[in-house]
């Protein structure tokens, strides 16, 4: 398995994605309205993991500017399209990772990455990659599924199991407490972790964090 596979996976799925519904819709809103209260408006936005593009499309229009980067081309050329239908100032969509940005390194004001870190097979690389997109004082917020405080039928048996017949990415195995360390080892001041999940037991911390 590598990046090119993962990117592959996400391209198959892409039509799948877009369809599908929101789980938890007002815990969505929730993170929305926090995450927009935290932006300014001369702020320049970076959105790793962008999907197909629901999220920057909401936040685009609150912000200086908005890049939404994906590893999945496919999912990217479903987002350009959702902006034909879309009257609000728009975000420029690109095919990247963290990684791959490093030529733009101390250019965003905020770095936003949701449902997002778990899926990348070097975290602590990854961080220390955000830290340096990122300008001084800059942003980092995420909200990221924690697989460590979940069912370990889920980590242990199911997700092996569906990673062996394709049907999931490659996937991280972390708790909250160990992402909150790895944040701060980057580079990062944490002042902020909440839980925005209105069902269930939440395992999606969100977290805000500061470049120090």
């Amino acid at each position: 398995m590598s990046t090119a596979s993962d990117a592959r996976f996400w391209d198959r799925t892409s039509r799948k994605y877009a369809k599908a519904r929101i789980a938890d819709q007002a815990g969505y809103q929730r993170t929305l309205d926090r995450t927009r209260a935290l932006l300014r408006p001369d702020d320049r936005v970076l959105e790793l993991g962008c999907g197909t593009g629901t999220t920057a499309l909401r936040l685009a229009g609150d912000v200086q500017s908005y890049c939404a980067t994906d590893i999945s081309a496919e999912m990217i050329a479903i987002a350009e399209k959702k902006c034909l239908a879309s009257p609000a100032p728009l975000p420029v969509f690109r095919t990247a990772t963290a990684e791959a940005l490093t030529s733009e390194n101390g250019q965003f004001d905020a770095v936003l990455a949701f449902n997002y870190l778990h899926l990348v097979r070097d975290l602590p690389d990854t961080l220390r990659r955000i830290h340096a997109l990122l300008a001084a004082e800059g942003l980092f917020i995420s909200k990221t599924p924690c697989l460590g405080d979940m069912n370990p039928l889920i980590r242990l048996v199911l997700l092996p199991a569906m990673r062996a017949i394709g049907m999931a990415p490659y996937v991280s195995v972390f708790r909250a407490s160990e992402l909150s360390h790895l944040i701060s080892a980057a580079g990062f001041d944490i002042s902020a972790t909440e839980n925005h999940a209105t069902k269930g037991n939440n395992t999606r911390p969100y977290i805000v964090a500061r470049k120090r």
